[in-house]
């Protein structure tokens, strides 16, 4: 089918961003002899310069990527943890039912700066200093403010899955009013920037520079020891103790000993099979298994025979995701401190008295977890549904060794709490989607990493990688790439073709996020959708929203062909034309 954006061919390196200057970056690390580690690395920093609304520094960094010299796919558990101070007791002592969405009191360590850091002395080939180079240079020469950042008076913002994206223009007033800091630097002039005019941060700036001062002091004891000392500075030096001094001043609850224990951890992913390709994904911290579940329960369903965006075809996919995320919220969370029960839930026994579940002709009004350590078509708890906020980039790179990275980075947004004066970031809110219930699995915990929406993605064909994938779209991630997923395997779309085909998303689960709001049988569908398929959709009792078109979806892939070593990029135009984020891939 033809494609607004063209897909993206090469032999030697694959970048696919949210942002023009970020895959620039990646272009810019791979041309000085970097691997696809570095370029993501690079790039991701970027991302936190040039999409402050959608990510920074104080937020998180989960990734899926395959080390094709160690021959080893890994997941990156670049997820936050709640403070030592964040205890059930305390939030309910304040009066509170559930974690604020906003403010440091939902704050927990940062993140990113770690699963960054340890990717690149683990895998990557560069040092710090040069991949920090184009973020630190944007920060101090400045960037150009594009329209997904700006916003536009007078122009209502596009929806995106059913939510209006955060702009400089909508926060106006509370930057300026509330969080002044923040105004300091995002609203130059004490107004909102328009698009084009150029947004200085020498803060951030200076903050590269302190982290790339400590890995020189290192220089003599290797790249790696370089690297450590500058996480070393950032986590147990005067970075820190200036993150937990802000955190103090503004009712936060870090402190030093929380930053000072934090490491990413390095961990097997989880993994199905469907129709010979094995997809790979983070473990249960992440929303990821909720995309294997979904596989299992469709394996079973000729969905190429149902014919791509048919009523039947939605209808099942919708009901196998309402099943999915049922189980979600009954026991996806940090494996560290809850058993879960990751084999039962994949398993095909399970997966085919959860099949039975499934009505072709009837949308189910209350969807219910399932007992997988038994597995038995037992009911347990009802579960609502929610949306999604926006807050998240996505990055994905390949290179002629075979080293593919996908990495959704998110939080530390700039609607989550102000930013910190001397560092140029925002702290995160993500610990708001823990729940305050101890019956809970999610039930918040000191130490803890709350379940996240953030779930890169890795597929392999005969036992090698081939495909580095993701989104943004907090609990429509994994609905998303899912379709983008079957449109290239089960329907032979190519990467592009796959990525543009109208989708769809179902509202029929928890918001992950703060106040975890409910929208019973909600589904939304872009109207490229053929009417007739949403009037049977509706028949079948679904509550059908025709939204915006280009407005579900923002997937980037990359893939490569070990056969002839052809490396291919798709980046999702839903971005340009929403004026969110304009994607962009550089090959060669």
């Amino acid at each position: 089918m033809p494609t607004l954006y063209p897909l993206v061919l090469g032999r030697e390196v694959m970048v696919a961003t949210e942002h023009y200057l970020s895959a620039a970056a990646g272009a810019r690390l791979f041309a000085q002899g970097g691997n696809a580690i570095d370029a993501a690395v690079a790039a991701t920093f970027v991302e936190g310069v040039v999409n402050p609304h959608m990510h920074t520094l104080g937020g998180e960094a989960p990734m899926m990527l395959y080390a094709a010299r160690a021959g080893r796919v890994v997941a990156v558990n670049g997820n936050t943890a709640a403070p030592g101070a964040a205890t059930i007791e305390h939030f309910r002592s304040l009066g509170l039912e559930l974690i604020p969405g906003e403010g440091l009191l939902a704050a927990g360590v940062p993140a990113a700066a770690d699963a960054l850091l340890a990717v690149l002395e683990q895998f990557g080939t560069k040092r710090l200093c040069e991949v920090a180079e184009p973020a630190r240079e944007l920060c101090e020469q400045g960037f150009p403010a594009h329209l997904g950042l700006t916003g536009q008076e007078g122009l209502a913002p596009h929806q995106i899955g059913g939510v209006t994206p955060v702009t400089l223009q909508a926060n106006a007033d509370k930057f300026l009013n509330v969080w002044p800091s923040s105004g300091r630097v995002y609203l130059p002039g004490g107004r909102p920037p328009r698009a084009g005019e150029i947004i200085r941060n020498p803060a951030l700036a200076r903050c590269f520079k302190r982290m790339v001062e400590a890995e020189a002091s290192a220089r003599n004891r290797g790249r790696e020891a370089g690297i450590e000392a500058a996480r070393a500075r950032f986590y147990r030096g005067d970075i820190a103790e200036e993150i937990v001094a802000w955190s103090r001043s503004n009712g936060g609850l870090l402190e030093r000993e929380d930053l000072a224990r934090f490491q990413t951890r390095l961990e097997e992913p989880v993994s199905a099979d469907f129709r010979g390709v094995t997809v790979f994904k983070c473990p249960p911290w992440s929303q990821g298994l909720v995309f294997l579940q979904q596989l299992r329960l469709l394996e079973g369903f000729e969905l190429r025979r149902m014919g791509h965006n048919s009523a039947d075809y939605i209808h099942t996919v919708t009901e196998a995701a309402k099943l999915a995320f049922a189980d979600r919220e009954a026991y996806y969370a940090d494996p560290a401190f809850v058993e879960v029960p990751v084999q039962g839930l994949l398993s095909r026994r399970y997966a085919e008295l959860r099949r039975a579940l499934i009505d072709p002709a009837q949308a189910a009004e209350a969807t219910f977890a399932g007992d997988p350590v038994k597995p038995a078509a037992r009911l347990q708890h009802p579960q609502p549904a929610g949306r999604w906020n926006s807050g998240t980039t996505q990055i994905v790179t390949a290179d002629r060794e075979g080293n593919l990275v996908s990495i959704t980075a998110s939080g530390g947004w700039l609607p989550s709490s102000p930013v910190i004066e001397e560092l140029g970031f925002p702290l995160g809110s993500r610990i708001q989607t823990f729940y305050l219930d101890r019956a809970h699995a999610n039930a918040l915990m000191p130490g803890k990493r709350p379940r996240t929406t953030l779930t890169p993605s890795l597929a392999a064909r005969q036992g090698v990688p081939v495909l580095a994938f993701g989104t943004m779209g907090g609990d429509q991630q994994d609905q998303w790439t899912l379709q983008f997923f079957l449109n290239h395997v089960e329907f032979a779309m190519d990467l592009q073709e796959a990525v543009e085909a109208p989708k769809f998303s179902s509202g029929h689960f928890p918001s992950s996020f703060y106040p975890h709001a409910a929208r019973p049988k909600l589904l939304r569908l872009e109207s490229r959708i053929d009417r007739a398929v949403r009037e049977e959709l509706d028949r079948r009792g679904h509550r059908v929203m025709a939204v915006e078109d280009w407005s579900e979806g923002f997937v980037l892939a990359v893939g490569r062909n070990p056969s002839t070593g052809l490396l291919e990029g798709a980046a999702d135009p839903r971005g340009q034309i929403s004026g969110v984020m304009p994607a962009h891939v550089v090959g060669w």
